[in-house]
């Protein structure tokens, strides 16, 4: 239980670097240099020395990549857990501009739910593994709050960490965690920059400038930037413009002594999406108090999915600051201190529409009209932080030990806004042929509001301990206190008073892992897993997919982020193997993994109104994955994946009968089966390179939330893509991409009523050109 639990209320950005190529070519001249001049000066009676011939694989940007946080000191092979890192170069091949189109080269991981709460599409609502991500998103391993769409831009990685989390980054989904590792300064002189214009208005400029400070030694400037306006494939009205800014600074490169200073700022001015009613879609049931004529008309008669129900005053304004010092220290060979202060906010103002329920079946069903409601959000969420960690390597005992250890400070604040006001001069619309010219009433804050604040200090220690030349054993400790303080103050409506409820939590939370090492050979392992985290109540999403949202806290018995209620705590085990082959060019992966999510709340339900409310229900994903990413050969990469879930849930819903999803059965909703992800390029002549890819999402159950209208389940769908790039000259390229190749027609994600969906994008085309000096 929760200690020190008080309650009142009254009325009323680790660095990844790459060699530069300039200095491996002068690193070849000297060596070449060297050996002429030592053969000029070797004697006639001297034997000849032997020739010898290096030769190296430049990296296609496919090859295995290594973790950035200090907290991981093992290469890939060697890490007891499944994870997947995508390079920036994969992501360039295959034109993705946003973490939810980078996280497709990850299977079973996306954006299944549209989530409730007026999210709509402004925010990254990932789910992995059964289980809501969307808070579990980090920049250079510290935590990146708000409910925003995420640019890449400034991207060099993106690492997902499928799996126990808790013990690296404290408060973390019970699936695992994502990382975006961001671009640094390097010591050589680039310029890189794209123009692209594609389908659905698109039109996108980037440019990434590094320059090295001549006058100030290990002094490197990077600066990149981002400008995007585009519409949605398939979609009418719909706008996405954004811009952003990312200048950064290192000090000290190539010494012991390293800073970086980092900013980022990003400004999205949208016009959202509300989705598209599910009427007529495949397992659409229309109500029951509708004459069967009518009924049987709207059951197949689908709607146009690229029909726009919302308005075009909706917007979605944004804006992202982020500040970032990293300081690096090498004690000795192999021991460095690492400091990261991290100072960043997010801002949101958004109101979004969306369709909702038949209000007319007149007699000529052209004239059928539908309401639409209205969803407003005005939020802040803003972070500092530092983070401590030191990693070394020593012997003790005759053992080898790689330590890595850290204390981490935070302070997190969350607030949002109650507004008033936005509403239509008429809500509704014609079913087939919606009018988005409706005008509206201005928005403004009505005086409601919510607020959060956690101050976390977390203290936690790593080993990797090598036992042999076969055998290592890892283990990870956290604890982490953190202080939770919420406040929230409603208005006053009618003959209910406005009320103020102030709440406050504090506690201590452990978490930890173990995993065991076995290497049957040098370039191969065999690994088991076994970790436990815990998430502390007033920080679970519940599947909203908020994103860092404010998430209101409530002493209700029914809510798991009451503040009676016990920290929610996650169990998994893993067991994989993992292979380098092609001179560790190409990894493959296996692993087998069960997760067991305990203390959900279940309760006994009369209609909606729920009673004698336990901790006792728990939820459960098992599975299987497959990998393989890297080189096969110098002209073809690859990088592929496959998922195969089985979910289950005990009494999570209703006690007695357990039931989560649409279908009355206990699995988990917006969990595939079964996921596969493939893209693969190959060179075929020196200036030409084409790449191919396909995506396979199992069919999903919707979630069990009273809407019986609705499709219980989301189809299984295949989509394929395509790229060609033509190297002009030496500077110059051409890249042609085509996504959904075939133009499949698929439900990409679906609310948890089951009334409105989002259409997958249909077939577009981009093409890009590319300077790099």
């Amino acid at each position: 239980m929760a200690k020190n639990l008080h309650i009142k209320s009254r009325k009323h950005a680790s660095t990844v670097q790459r060699a530069p190529a300039a200095g491996v070519v002068a690193a070849a001249a000297i060596a070449t240099f060297g050996l002429s001049a030592q053969a000029q000066t070797t004697s006639a009676d001297t034997p000849a020395l032997k020739e010898v011939r290096v030769q190296s694989t430049q990296d296609s940007g496919y090859t295995p990549g290594t973790p950035s946080s200090p907290k991981f000191t093992q290469p890939q092979v060697n890490t007891t857990q499944t994870m997947s890192i995508i390079r920036s170069e994969v992501l360039k091949e295959q034109g993705a501009t946003t973490l939810t189109e980078a996280l497709r080269n990850v299977p079973g991981v996306g954006t299944f739910n549209i989530g409730e709460n007026g999210r709509m599409n402004t925010g990254d609502s990932v789910s992995m593994r059964g289980f809501d991500t969307s808070d579990s998103i980090f920049v250079d391993g510290v935590r990146d709050l708000g409910g925003i769409s995420r640019d890449i831009f400034n991207t060099e990685q993106v690492e997902v960490f499928k799996g126990p989390a808790g013990t690296d980054n404290g408060r973390t989904s019970a699936s695992g965690s994502i990382n975006l590792v961001t671009k640094q300064p390097r010591l050589e002189d680039s310029f890189s920059a794209s123009v692209g214009a594609g389908s659905a208005k698109y039109k996108r400029t980037t440019a990434d400038w590094n320059k090295q400070l001549t006058g100030l030694p290990g002094a490197a400037f990077r600066l990149n930037v981002m400008g995007e306006d585009s519409g949605t494939p398939g979609r009418d009205v719909v706008e996405n413009k954004k811009w952003g800014i990312a200048p950064s600074l290192a000090l000290g490169l190539g010494t012991d002594s390293r800073i970086f200073l980092n900013y980022l700022h990003v400004k999205q001015n949208n016009l959202p999406d509300g989705g598209v009613p599910v009427i007529g879609l495949p397992g659409y049931n229309a109500a029951s108090t509708l004459s069967p004529a009518v009924r049987q008309y709207l059951n197949t008669h689908r709607v146009n999915s690229s029909n726009f129900y919302g308005s075009v005053s909706d917007f979605d304004d944004t804006t992202v600051d982020m500040f970032t010092a990293k300081v690096e220290r090498d004690l000795s060979a192999g021991t460095t201190l690492q400091n990261i202060t991290r100072v960043g906010r997010t801002e949101q103002l958004f109101t979004a529409t969306r369709p909702n329920a038949i209000t007319s079946t007149a007699a000529d069903p052209a004239n059928w009209t539908i309401s639409r409601g209205s969803n407003s959000a005005d939020t802040s969420n803003k972070i500092i932080t530092n983070q401590t960690n030191l990693t070394t390597k020593l012997t003790a005992g005759g053992l080898e030990h790689s330590i890595s250890a850290g204390v981490e400070l935070t302070r997190e604040e969350a607030e949002a806004h109650t507004l008033a006001g936005g509403d239509y001069a008429s809500t509704t619309t014609n079913l087939w042929n919606p009018n988005p010219h409706v005008s509206r009433t201005a928005l403004k804050r009505n005086g409601g509001y919510s607020e959060r604040k956690i101050d976390t200090i977390s203290l936690y220690g790593f080993d990797t301990i090598k036992l042999n030349e076969q055998w290592a054993i890892n283990g990870g400790l956290r604890a982490d206190h953190y202080k939770l303080h919420s406040t929230s103050q409603t208005v006053a409506s009618g003959t209910t008073p406005a009320t103020f409820i102030d709440v406050k939590n504090s506690d201590t939370l452990w978490n930890w892992k173990l995993g065991v090492l076995f290497k049957p050979a040098t370039n191969g392992s065999i690994y088991a897993n076994y970790a436990l985290q815990q998430q502390p109540p007033g920080t679970v999403t519940g599947g909203d997919g908020a994103g860092g949202g404010v998430v209101t806290i409530t002493t209700s018995a029914s809510d798991i982020n009451s503040f009676f209620r016990n920290p929610q705590k996650t169990k998994t085990f893993e067991v994989g193997t993992k292979w380098e082959l092609a001179e560790k060019r190409l990894l493959l992966t296996g692993a087998v993994f069960h997760t067991e999510l305990n203390n959900q709340i279940s309760c006994d339900y009369l209609g909606n109104t729920a009673s004698n409310c336990v901790q006792d229900g728990k939820k459960t994903v098992k599975g299987l994955e497959l990998g393989a990413v890297g080189q096969i050969t110098n002209n073809w990469q690859v990088t592929t994946g496959l998922t195969l879930q089985r979910t289950h849930t005990d009494a999570s819903r209703q006690r007695g009968t357990g039931t989560i999803s649409a279908d009355g059965s206990n699995d988990l909703p917006f969990t595939p089966r079964t996921a596969f992800t493939l893209w693969s390029s190959y060179k075929v002549m020196p200036a030409l390179t084409i790449g191919a890819g396909g995506r396979y999402m199992g069919s999903m159950k919707k979630s069990n939330d009273g809407n019986v209208t609705g499709p219980a389940t989301i189809g299984a769908y295949w989509v394929f893509d395509a790229m060609a790039t033509y190297q002009v000259s030496k500077n110059v390229s051409l890249k042609f991409n085509v996504n959904n190749l075939f133009d499949k027609d698929y439900v990409a994600s679906i609310n948890r009523g089951g009334n409105r969906y989002f259409p997958g994008a249909e077939r577009s085309y981009r093409l890009t050109a590319n300077f790099d000096f």
